[in-house]
């Protein structure tokens, strides 16, 4: 396949994914407006963050760490 048809190609798809990354940021938008008066978001959003970052990480360490930091 010539260079250019390979171009195209990439392009027809990357901007496929480009657009549903778009349409998944928007139902993500309108998910986080229906709670937001449920749910005290600021709290919701640090909560959500900090699950995030706890996976993969071994939780006794970081639990271990997270007390010598608060005792400072």
């Amino acid at each position: 396949m010539p260079v250019s048809e390979n171009v195209r190609e990439l392009v027809e798809k990357l901007t496929s994914v480009e657009n549903e990354l778009k349409l998944l940021q928007d139902d993500r938008r309108e998910l986080l407006l229906e709670y937001k008066d449920k749910i005290d978001m600021k709290a919701f959003r640090a909560a959500w963050s900090i699950a995030k970052r706890r996976e993969g990480v071994n939780e006794i360490e970081l639990d271990n760490i997270l007390d010598i930091i608060r005792e400072n």
